[in-house]
C-alpha cells in the first residue's frame, strides 16, 4: 500500500511566506488590474517588461528557487509557490512558470554546472527569459554534431513564452539518444554561442506575420524562426519554433533527458496548481463581493438559498485543492519520493476547483458575467487551456492508477503526446 505521510506541520504558511505574500499582492494590485493585464498580454512583449523588472529587483521572486552559488536567494519552490499563487490570482503574464520553473527547474535537474553557471544568474536577476521545448508534448528536433559544434533542426509546436524567450532548452534526438541543448535564438558570436555569457549581437526581428527570426554568425550560421500561435488564453502565450541549424550546446550528460523531463513536469505541474488556487480564490471572492451587494426581490442574492449552496461547495473544492497543492508543495521542497503522486493528485484536484471556480465566476455574476468588458472570461480561458497544458485530469488519473500499483502507466501523463496536445489544447484556429 503507497502511503502519504509527511509532517503537517511543512504545510503551514511561514511568516516569511506571509510577508511574501503581503507585498507581492500589494504590488500586483497596483500593476496588473484587469485593463493593465489585457493591455500586457496585448503588447510586443505579451508581459510587462518594467513589472518583470520589479518584481526581480525590488522583491527577488525569480532568484527565490535559484541557489546562492548560482546568484540566486537560496529558497525553495515553496517560497516560489507564493508567489506563483498570486500571479495566478490577476492573471500576471510574466513568464514566471516557463522561466523560472521550467527553465531553471531543468538546469539544475541536469547538474551541468556550466550551464547553470552561464544561464542562472541572468534568470535569478530578471536579465534572461527562459523556456523549453518537448515538455512534454514531443519536439521534432534532432541535434547534429558539425565542424564546429552542435546544430538543431526541427521544430518544437506550443512553445510558452517561445515567440520571445532568450534561451530555449531543447530535448532534441541525437546519435547517442535523446539529449538536452540550450539554444539562444537571438544571440551569437563569431565562434559560436559557447564564445561568452550572454555575449553577441541580438539579430532577432518581429516580420509583419507574428513571426520572429533569429540569425547569429556562430556555429552553423542557422535560424531559429518563431510563430505565435493563436491561443485560447491570451495571457500566456504559445509559439512555434522552428531551428534551422540554429547552434546549440549539450546541457548535461547523455542519457539524462528522460529523468530531467519527468522532473520538470512534475515541477510544472505543481506550479501550476499553486496559480489555480490562487485563480480559484479570485474567482470566489469576486463572486461572494458582488452576490454581497447585487439585489434581487429587496434582498442580497447571497441570501438565497440556492446561491448559499453553490458557495458552499465551491469553498470545499477550494480548500482541498489549497491542500493538495501544499502538500505537493512540501514534497517538491524536500525532493521526497511521493512527489509523483503528490504533483497529478494536486493536478486533479486544483484543475477540477478552477474549473468549478470559473463557471460560477460567469454564472452568478448572471449577463454581466457574459461580457467581454468582464474579467471573468480571462480567467476561463486560463482554466479551460491550462487543463491541457500539461496532459488533462483524466491523464492525471490515468497515471495515478499506475503509480499506485492499479492500472495504466506511470511515466508521465499518458496522453501528453503532440496529438492530445493539439486536439485538446487552446488553440482557436
Amino acid at each position: 500500500m503507497f502511503r502519504l505521510d509527511t509532517d503537517p506541520t511543512l504545510l503551514l504558511e511561514s511568516e516569511e511566506r506571509r510577508q511574501l505574500r503581503v507585498v507581492l499582492r500589494e504590488l500586483l494590485k497596483e500593476t496588473c488590474g484587469p485593463e493593465e493585464v489585457r493591455k500586457q498580454a496585448a503588447g510586443p512583449r505579451g508581459h510587462d517588461r518594467l513589472l518583470w523588472e520589479r518584481l526581480a529587483g525590488e522583491i527577488g521572486v525569480q532568484a527565490l528557487a535559484v541557489p546562492e552559488e548560482f546568484g540566486g536567494a537560496g529558497y525553495t519552490l515553496a517560497e516560489l509557490a507564493v508567489a506563483l499563487e498570486e500571479t495566478g490570482r490577476v492573471l500576471c503574464p510574466a513568464p514566471l512558470l516557463p522561466t523560472v520553473v521550467l527553465a531553471g527547474h531543468a538546469l539544475l535537474r541536469s547538474g551541468d554546472r556550466q550551464a547553470c553557471q552561464r544561464w542562472l544568474p541572468g534568470i535569478a536577476d530578471g536579465s534572461l527569459t527562459a523556456t523549453v521545448a518537448g515538455f512534454p508534448q514531443a519536439a521534432h528536433v534532432t541535434a547534429e554534431r558539425g565542424a564546429g559544434g552542435w546544430v538543431l533542426r526541427g521544430e518544437a509546436d506550443f512553445v510558452l513564452d517561445g515567440e520571445g524567450a532568450d534561451l530555449i532548452l531543447v530535448a532534441a534526438e541525437a546519435p547517442d539518444g535523446t539529449r538536452l541543448f540550450a539554444c539562444e535564438p537571438d544571440h551569437g558570436t563569431g565562434t559560436g554561442i559557447g564564445a561568452g555569457t550572454r555575449a553577441g549581437t541580438r539579430t532577432g526581428a518581429r516580420t509583419g506575420t507574428g513571426t520572429r527570426t533569429g540569425t547569429g554568425p556562430g556555429v552553423g550560421s542557422g535560424t531559429c524562426e518563431r510563430v505565435a500561435r493563436r491561443v485560447l488564453d491570451p495571457t500566456r502565450r504559445q509559439a512555434l519554433v522552428r531551428f534551422r541549424g540554429v547552434p546549440a550546446e549539450p546541457v548535461g550528460e547523455a542519457g539524462q533527458a528522460a529523468a530531467i523531463v519527468a522532473a520538470v513536469l512534475d515541477a510544472g505541474w505543481v506550479a501550476l496548481a499553486a496559480e489555480h488556487v490562487g485563480g480559484s480564490a479570485h474567482a470566489l471572492d469576486a463572486v461572494l463581493e458582488h452576490v454581497r451587494h447585487r439585489t434581487q426581490f429587496g434582498r442580497p442574492i447571497g441570501s438565497f438559498q440556492v446561491v448559499k449552496h453553490r458557495l458552499a461547495d465551491l469553498l470545499v473544492d477550494l480548500e482541498g485543492a489549497r491542500s493538495a497543492s501544499a502538500y505537493a508543495t512540501a514534497c517538491l521542497a524536500g525532493g521526497r519520493a511521493e512527489l509523483p503522486v503528490a504533483a497529478s493528485s494536486a493536478a486533479v484536484a486544483c484543475s477540477g476547483a478552477y474549473r468549478l471556480a470559473t463557471a460560477e465566476y460567469v454564472q452568478l455574476h448572471g449577463g454581466i458575467g457574459f461580457t467581454w468588458e468582464h474579467p471573468a472570461h480571462l480567467y476561463v480561458r486560463r482554466a479551460r487551456a491550462d487543463e491541457a497544458l500539461f496532459g488533462t485530469a483524466d491523464d492525471h488519473r490515468l497515471r495515478l492508477a499506475g503509480l499506485l500499483g492499479l492500472t495504466g502507466r506511470t511515466n508521465g501523463a499518458s496522453r501528453t503526446n503532440g496529438s492530445s496536445r493539439t486536439d485538446c489544447s487552446s488553440r482557436t484556429d
